[in-house]
């Protein structure tokens, strides 16, 4: 396990973490700026190693085929986690939540057919992009589940959750796009041999 694969790792170990403290203060009695300011936290450093640990492995030629998958994983072990924390929340639809798991499980199985071809399919551009979108929708999902969390410009809420089902619907638009890509490139290696 080197220095890059910790900080996937970490976002592992971040995504239960999240559900829990999500929960918790609905649960029990806990101080919201609290448990708010602990989702900001667990958000950004989940992001943050995202980006950090592709950098470690490229200075550090840590680079490895388990990197390639593990990374992809901790992506999206985070991403679900998040996502069903709004859907169950009620911030974002269930229906589009659907679409983005089947597309999670769509890539995990065209990894795995691409690994019987000997072929450890890494991040491609197109799933970047989705990447950032899913960022994107997380952190407007966030800070509406916040404000509401908080009790603070009530006025907002409604904008603010039309805004996070606006940025999720962009971001479910780029995960399929980015689903298609995976097909071809999948398509292509079989046409190779």
């Amino acid at each position: 396990m080197n220095f890059a694969n910790r900080l996937t790792l970490l976002r592992v170990i971040l995504a239960p973490l999240f559900f829990a403290v999500y929960f918790l203060s609905m649960r029990f009695t806990v101080n919201a700026v609290w448990t708010v300011s602990l989702l900001w936290v667990i958000f950004f450093i989940s992001e943050i190693t995202d980006m950090l640990d592709g950098m470690a492995a490229r200075r550090l030629k840590q680079a490895s085929d388990f990197g390639k998958l593990f990374d992809p994983f901790a992506d999206t072990l985070m991403q679900i986690t998040c996502f069903l924390c709004f859907v169950i929340d009620g911030i974002i639809p269930a229906a589009l939540f659907l679409v983005v798991l089947y597309r999670e499980f769509g890539i995990l199985f065209i990894r795995n057919l691409m690994l019987k071809k000997g072929i450890a399919l890494g991040a491609r551009i197109s799933g970047k992009i989705k990447t950032i979108t899913y960022i994107a929708a997380g952190a407007v999902a966030l800070l509406c589940a916040s404000q509401y969390r908080l009790g603070v410009f009530e006025s907002l809420q409604p904008t603010l959750r039309n805004a996070a089902v606006v940025v999720f619907c962009i971001s479910v638009l780029f995960s399929v796009l980015s689903f298609l890509d995976y097909v071809f490139v999948y398509r292509a290696a079989g046409k190779s041999e």
